[in-house]
């Protein structure tokens, strides 16, 4: 055996696989298991235990119960914890991070990089907690005192997705132990290891019992509807695609629940005539290739003035076709494997679909032999309007270059989708980055970046984007209610 292998056994050995519910590691009721596979080999990690309607059950029962004395605790202390908790994460960086490469494929460089995100998420909170405030002032006509403040929404229900297995917890689970609620996290049973890794150290650095229950399912759609159906739940946050997130806001309309949908994306990248060339083409590779574009920020329409469209094009191409192909834990891997095979044929399928209609393939678009579920980086131009994908969320390494002459022309061509996540644009004309601010549909928008993701950003989107924020300021207020007290006038 491999001392690298020996590394990976020892960590994975150390992961507790059980469900974390009211702070006691068990099994399933039925003791069933899944497996959590490596998507660079298809190998099984290891197993988990899968969660039953009744361990659910268990789990909104528990945070339920610490409700109460949780919303007590001192804001500082909530604080506190949650600063040890990114000390404790941190300090244990590369063990998430090869963590993350071993059951999400991700190269350990980009891995590295998303646990410096996701702690960040952490301090960011620690710092927010302490931050909460109301208001007091006399009423207009001076006959009663209004007092307003925050209170914790209650227990939450938050379904993480695969793709960014720390990054989606810690901006979920930091704001909601900053602003007093206690929770369930369902992880994706493509990538629970994480999670679970997370609940230890957040049990480690004190959390109290019952404030964070952990369940890992293959069942999520049985286990997390009675739960939604509970009156007991009172919040409800999803980060997964915009078909799902319908069918949980209708589920959640019976309780009005709050909720929180970061749902599809269908990023447009505008390249203008005035753009640095070579800035856009590198903007582009981080936005496109972020986790081999399996993210819902990903560039997925690259719009380009007719007048650079060449040059950029085969910059992009030289570059994204320069990249090294490998598993995740490869020291030279700048491209690591698809989620698993599903994924790799929907996104194959499109670039076909692509070339069907009339595109060209610059570079890529071919699935290479042997195992994993590896895809190369793909260029396509000449892309038609008919292609499907211009409308359907990639999540892939393919980038599809259409043309533009006239600005407005590009403002549609960005807006002519139900999703309106993040944009991105290229140009150095001041002006029309003003335009661009207030015409782009979507949550976010990056001028001459590739990424713009930051915990002290509020990120969301909208149209069929989702609903609500994260990070940020704004994101401690998912997780608060505004509460009204009328006063009697002191003085009558």
């Amino acid at each position: 055996m491999t001392s690298t292998q020996t590394l990976h056994d020892s960590l994975l050995d150390s992961i507790r696989t059980g469900l974390y519910i009211g702070g006691r590691w068990r099994e399933a009721s039925n003791q069933n298991t899944f497996p959590v596979h490596n998507p660079a080999t298809g190998e099984v990690l290891t197993s988990v235990a899968d969660a039953t309607v009744n361990d659910g059950a268990d789990a909104l029962s528990a945070a339920a119960e610490a409700q109460k004395s949780w919303a007590r605790t001192s804001p500082r202390d909530r604080g506190e914890l949650l600063r040890a908790a990114f000390a404790a994460v941190t300090a244990r960086a590369d063990d998430f991070a090869l963590l993350m490469t071993l059951e999400m494929g991700k190269p350990l460089a980009e891995a590295r990089g998303e646990v410096s995100y996701g702690a960040e998420f952490l301090r960011w909170f620690s710092e927010e907690a302490v931050r909460i405030a109301g208001r007091y002032a006399p009423a207009p006509d001076g006959k009663t005192r209004l007092l307003v403040h925050k209170r914790p929404v209650g227990p939450c229900l938050f379904i993480t997705p695969w793709n960014f297995p720390l990054a989606m917890a810690t901006r979920k689970i930091a704001p909601a132990i900053a602003a007093g609620c206690t929770m369930v996290v369902k992880p994706a049973t493509l990538t629970p290891l994480t999670t679970l890794l997370f609940a230890q150290i957040l049990e480690e650095v004190g959390l109290p019992a019952g404030v964070l229950n952990v369940i890992p399912t293959s069942k999520a759609g049985s286990v997390t509807g009675p739960l939604i159906a509970d009156p007991r739940l009172r919040k409800l946050s999803f980060t997964g695609s915009t078909e799902v997130g319908r069918q949980l806001l209708k589920a959640s309309a019976d309780q009005v629940l709050r909720t929180s949908m970061e749902l599809g994306g269908n990023a447009p990248f505008l390249v203008f005539e005035d753009a640095d060339v070579d800035a856009a083409v590198d903007g582009a590779l981080l936005a496109k290739l972020r986790n081999m574009g399996e993210a819902c920020t990903a560039a997925n329409r690259f719009i380009v003035h007719h007048a650079v469209a060449e040059e950029f094009a085969r910059k992009l191409s030289q570059k994204m076709a320069a990249l090294t192909v490998a598993p995740g834990t490869d020291p030279d891997s700048q491209i690591g494997p698809l989620i698993d095979e599903e994924s790799r044929t929907k996104v194959h399928e499109l670039v076909l679909d692509a070339v069907h209609t009339g595109a060209s393939i610059e570079t890529g678009g071919n699935v290479p032999a042997g195992s994993g579920y590896f895809y190369p980086p793909t260029v396509l131009t000449g892309v038609g309007p008919t292609a499907r994908i211009l409308d359907e969320e990639v999540f892939g390494p393919v980038a599809p270059i259409v043309t533009f002459t006239e600005e407005q022309e590009a403002v549609e061509l960005a807006n002519s989708t139900e999703y309106g996540l993040v944009a991105y644009v290229y140009t150095r004309d001041t002006a029309r980055t003003l335009r661009m601010s207030e015409e782009i549909e979507s949550g976010m928008l990056g001028i001459n970046v590739g990424v713009v993701s930051n915990p002290a950003a509020p990120f969301g989107g909208v149209k069929q984007s989702g609903l609500g924020r994260e990070g940020g300021i704004e994101g401690i207020e998912e997780y608060l209610e505004t509460r009204y007290v009328g006063i009697a006038d002191p003085y009558a």
